[in-house]
């Protein structure tokens, strides 16, 4: 079958409904819940603002729009390799050099969301990965990964969803092994429902927040503050996760969605 022809058939199951569009995109707006560094940082993502600039008034009698206040890494993001340190001098690493042929890939979804709701704790190891790839097939290059840890469904609360305490955030996450495994396996990148795509415990790992550390080191993308994820499959699905084309911009909000069957 040619490309024409696959395309057709898309366009055809997408009309019909035999493929379903699935959201897994949290809202955006001054609840939405952000990170907090440490007080010694100083500089913290500003709170979201949505600001009218008219709306069938008399600043603008027959059209509604606004203008927006808020960081690059807030919400449903994208983090660019220039996010971090490690990938700072990859030409293609901003999120308006970026190969766009990357961000629509297969989507591997690992469910541990019944360990992360027992242990917020969770760390993500290569044997948990492999075991999960001997269920339900191997990853491959050129795929995103993402972990369903259920932690959307705190999304309603900053205190809940970021889940701090006098020793830190407590969050799944991946541990630098299992990072280090999925990127030698040439993923494109790794997503998280949590805050960052790192684990809360991750700044004492070695490396110190290997998914941002080791991913952009290796050009590779990552993805935060996923929803939805308990409706794609473990494998089968299709996740379109682009950024805005912003000039030298290290991330973005993003609203990923994947094409899933149905039935």
């Amino acid at each position: 079958m040619s490309a024409s022809n696959v395309l057709q058939q898309l366009a055809g199951l997408l009309a019909s409904g035999g493929i379903e569009v699935v959201d897994c995109t949290g809202p955006l707006g001054p609840d939405t819940p952000l990170l907090k560094l440490p007080p010694e940082l100083a500089r913290d993502t500003p709170p979201i603002k949505i600001h009218r600039i008219s709306e069938y008034d008399q600043d603008g009698p027959f059209w509604a729009w606004n203008w927006l206040e808020l960081g690059e890494h807030s919400g449903t993001h994208f983090d660019a390799p220039h996010h971090w340190i490690t990938g700072k001098d990859f030409p293609d690493g901003y999120t308006d050099t970026l190969n766009v042929q990357r961000v629509v890939a297969p989507v591997n979804v690992l469910d541990f969301s019944a360990e992360c709701d027992a242990n917020p704790d969770f760390l993500l190891t290569v044997d948990h990965i492999k075991a999960w790839e001997a269920e339900h097939g191997e990853i491959k290059a050129g795929e995103w990964v993402v972990l369903r840890s259920d932690w959307d469904k705190r999304a309603d609360s900053e205190a809940a969803f970021l889940n701090m305490d006098e020793n830190g955030p407590h969050s799944p996450g991946p541990t630098a092994e299992a990072v280090q495994y999925l990127i030698d396996k040439d993923i494109v990148g790794w997503g998280s429902q949590c805050i960052g795509t790192d684990a809360g415990s991750a700044g004492g790992m070695t490396p110190p927040f290997p998914a941002h550390n080791l991913l952009h080191l290796n050009n590779k993308f990552g993805l935060a503050s996923l929803a939805n994820l308990d409706r794609l499959p473990p494998k089968g699905a299709i996740l379109i996760a682009a950024p805005l084309k912003i000039v030298r911009g290290t991330g973005s909000p993003i609203r990923a969605l994947a094409l899933v069957a149905r039935g």
